[in-house]
């Protein structure tokens, strides 16, 4: 089984730029190199859909919070509001 190719210079890249769309879609991410750097990644819209996805919301975070229900107390200062200058 031969290993397919994950890194692409920028100019391979470009010339090869449906290859490399094939390959995000098939074999997973393909990493853009500019002078020897890892620069860019490109994933199929899938996986990057998967990835950013929202996870619950703030309310359901604050909740699993390992602070809840330890009894930590907070203290609010209610200042009078600051005075403006014009």
């Amino acid at each position: 089984m031969a290993v397919q190719k994950t890194a692409w210079a920028v100019a391979d890249a470009k010339a090869r730029f449906s290859e490399l769309i094939d390959r995000a879609l098939t074999g997973g991410p393909q990493t853009i190199t500019r002078k020897g750097k890892k620069t860019v990644v490109v994933v199929s819209a899938e996986e990057w859909e998967r990835k950013t996805r929202r996870k619950g919301n703030l309310a359901t975070f604050l909740a699993g919070s390992p602070l809840r229900g330890s009894g930590l107390k907070t203290v609010r200062f209610k200042h009078t509001p600051r005075a403006t200058h014009l």
